[in-house]
């Protein structure tokens, strides 16, 4: 039997039942998000600055699609961190099945932006319409997840809805999730922190 990852996997709950993954208690599981980072350069910093404010002009007018989403925040952000460039691959759109903890039932998706370097899968970004909370994506970002052919290597994601960053990562049946970066924090730009984590991913 095939069925939608949408209608099927809604919460951490169907994730851990379904496909049998667990959450990780290990303070040192995920710890490529927390670290140090080089500073950034001021020209990143002012294109991250207009990237924001754009962004919120444009949610001011209302609710934003995916597709806008995608086009204001998600397309540049990998494109300062490098992955719309050698060596890395973009797929758009990328149609995965997933078959669920006892190979039962096989679940079919599509992936919104998929980058990948030499087969592997580096970045996984799933974005949902500004008006959604973006904690409905992280149930569905780590079902395509367990589709990477990485083996025992981490997977990475990134979850947004334009308002707010989680990273995800997926090692094996283990799981961990990064704090939320929000981009209403007034008293700095989160996009900073965010772009750095992006480019760390290159180096993992």
């Amino acid at each position: 039997m095939t069925i939608a990852v949408t209608e099927n996997i809604q919460s951490l709950y169907d994730v851990e039942i379904k496909l049998g993954l667990r959450r990780s208690h290990d303070p040192d599981f995920f710890m490529e998000w927390c670290r140090d980072f080089e500073e950034l350069e001021d020209t990143e910093k002012t294109t991250l600055d207009r990237i924001k404010g754009s962004y919120i002009y444009h949610i001011n007018q209302g609710c934003l699609s995916e597709g806008t989403v995608n086009l204001l925040m998600v397309s540049p952000l990998l494109f300062l961190a490098g992955f719309l460039e050698s060596p890395f691959s973009l797929r758009s759109e990328q149609s995965v099945e997933i078959s669920d903890y006892d190979g039962s039932v096989t679940y079919h998706g599509r992936i919104d932006a998929l980058v990948l370097n030499n087969n592997l899968w580096i970045v996984l970004v799933e974005a949902k319409r500004s008006s959604f909370s973006f904690l409905v994506a992280v149930p569905q970002a780590l079902t395509y997840m367990t589709a990477s052919p990485n083996g025992d290597k981490p997977t990475y994601g990134l979850v947004t809805n334009g308002d707010h960053f989680m990273f995800v990562k997926l090692q094996q049946s283990q799981y961990d999730l990064s704090d939320d970066f929000s981009l209403f924090k007034r008293s700095s730009n989160e996009l900073y922190r965010v772009l750095q984590i992006l480019k760390s991913f290159q180096n993992l």
